[in-house]
C-alpha cells in the first residue's frame, strides 16, 4: 500500500480560488476517468500552481507531486484517497472512495429538485411566502456544499434553479424598498450559470433576473439583461417567455419602438407555442395597457380597455395576476374619468392583495389611487400597514 509521508499540515485554500472550476465540461471529462494523474495536472494548470505548490496544498513534498503525476506512484489506501479529494475540492468518490455520505447526497439533490418545482407551483398558487420557506433552507445547504469544495456540476444546476427560485419568490414577498435582495439572489444565479453551455438554462437565469431588476427599479439593466435572453433563446418557446417581460421593461423605460414591436412579436408567437402564465391573452392585455400608459399613451389604452372585456384565460394562471389586472386596469379606468370605476377595481385588487401578501402590489394601488380615490387610498394604506407589521414580527 503506497502511503505518502505528508509534509506538515497544508493551508487551506481559499473559496475563491476554488472557484467551482470542478464544473466545466472539460474538468468533468477529466474527472470521470478517475484517473489522479490527469486531475493533479489540470487542478495545477487552472490554478497556474506549480508542483511546489500543489505539493503545499497536498501535504506531499514536489517529487512525490511528480511521481504521482507521472504515473511512478499511485494512492491506494482510503484515507490518502480521501485527504486528496478533500484538499482538491473533490468529491470522495471521484476518487473510487465510496463516502457514506453519497446516498444522503443523492437523496438531497432528489429531494432539492423536488422543493424547487414544488415552491414554484406554491408561488405560481398564490402561495409566495411559502415558497420562500421551503427554498432558503435548501440554498443554504447547496451553498455551504459549494464553500466546502463540493462543486459537483448537478449540485451547482439545483443551486442556480433554487437561487432563481428563492429571487423571483422574494420579488412576490417583499415591498418595494427590499426588492434590491430579490435581484440579488436572481443574480447570483448568474454566477452559476456562466460554467454551463446550456442556451435554454443562460435565457431562464437571464429572464427572471431580469423581471427582478426591473422590478427593484433598474430598467435600463432589465431591459439590457431581457435583450440578451431573446437573443440567445434556443426556441420560439424560450423567446416567447422572455418577450412579455422585456416589453413590460421597455414601457417602463419608456422606449416606445422597442416595446411596441416586442408586444407585436409576442402576439405573433401566441398561435405557436403553448400559452403560460405569461404568454396568454389575459396577462399581454395587461401589459400591452400598462405599457400604452407608461409610452405616453394613455388616451390609446383607454380606447383599448373599453373596446372589449379583458380576454377570457385559455390557461389557470397564477392569481397575483388579476391583482396586477385589476391595478393596471383601474388606473386606466381612472385616466378615463370613471373614479366609480377605478375604485372598485382598485379596491377589488387591494383586497386580493392583502390575502396573497403581495406589498409591492399593494404599494402599485396605493400610488394608482393617489389623491384622488380616497377610498382605494384608504384600503392600500391599511393594507400594507398590516402586512408590514406581520412581516416584521
Amino acid at each position: 500500500m503506497d502511503t505518502p509521508q505528508k509534509t506538515g499540515k497544508p493551508p487551506r485554500r481559499s473559496p475563491r480560488l476554488v472557484s467551482w472550476h470542478w464544473a466545466t465540461r472539460e474538468a468533468q471529462a477529466i474527472l470521470a476517468t478517475r484517473n489522479l494523474s490527469a486531475i493533479l495536472k489540470y487542478h495545477r494548470r487552472v490554478h497556474g500552481d506549480s508542483q511546489t505548490q500543489t505539493g503545499e496544498l497536498l501535504g506531499y513534498d514536489k517529487t512525490y507531486v511528480s511521481a504521482l503525476e507521472l504515473g511512478k506512484r499511485h494512492l491506494s489506501d482510503v484515507g490518502s484517497l480521501r485527504h486528496v479529494a478533500e484538499r482538491l475540492s473533490l468529491p470522495a468518490h471521484v476518487l473510487g472512495v465510496t463516502d457514506p455520505a453519497d446516498a444522503d447526497h443523492r437523496a438531497m439533490l432528489q429531494f432539492g429538485q423536488s422543493t424547487v418545482r414544488l415552491a414554484e407551483i406554491a408561488r405560481q398558487s398564490g402561495h409566495a411566502t411559502e415558497a420562500v420557506a421551503e427554498l432558503w433552507p435548501l440554498v443554504a445547504r447547496l451553498e455551504a456544499r459549494a464553500r466546502d469544495g463540493n462543486t459537483e456540476r448537478e449540485v451547482l444546476r439545483l443551486l442556480a434553479h433554487a437561487r432563481l427560485g428563492l429571487g423571483t419568490a422574494l420579488g412576490n414577498v417583499l415591498p418595494e424598498e427590499r426588492l434590491a435582495t430579490a435581484a440579488h439572489w436572481t443574480a447570483q444565479s448568474l454566477d452559476v450559470v456562466r460554467i454551463f453551455d446550456d442556451p435554454a438554462l443562460t435565457t431562464t437565469a437571464l429572464r427572471m433576473h431580469g423581471n427582478e431588476l426591473r422590478k427593484s427599479g433598474l430598467v435600463g439593466a432589465a431591459v439590457h439583461r431581457l435583450t440578451h435572453a431573446v437573443a440567445i433563446a434556443p426556441n420560439q418557446t424560450e423567446r416567447a417567455a422572455v418577450l412579455p417581460l422585456l416589453a413590460r421593461a421597455a414601457g417602463s423605460l419608456g422606449n416606445q419602438a422597442l416595446f411596441d414591436r416586442t408586444m407585436d412579436e409576442t402576439y405573433h408567437l401566441l398561435d405557436e407555442v403553448d400559452h403560460t402564465s405569461l404568454v396568454n391573452p389575459t396577462a399581454l392585455y395587461e401589459i400591452h395597457l400598462r405599457g400604452l400608459v407608461a409610452t405616453g399613451r394613455a388616451e390609446d389604452a383607454i380606447r383599448r380597455a373599453e373596446a372589449a372585456a379583458v380576454p377570457t384565460p385559455t390557461i389557470s394562471i397564477a392569481p397575483q395576476w388579476r391583482v396586477i389586472e385589476l391595478i393596471t386596469t383601474g388606473r386606466v379606468r381612472l385616466l378615463a374619468g370613471d373614479h366609480r370605476g377605478a375604485t372598485e377595481l382598485l379596491v377589488g385588487a387591494v383586497r386580493e392583495a392583502r390575502a396573497q401578501r403581495l406589498p409591492h402590489q399593494l404599494q402599485r394601488a396605493l400610488r394608482a389611487a393617489g389623491d384622488v380615490l380616497p377610498d382605494a387610498r384608504e384600503s392600500a394604506e391599511q393594507a400594507l400597514t398590516q402586512l408590514r407589521t406581520e412581516m416584521a414580527a
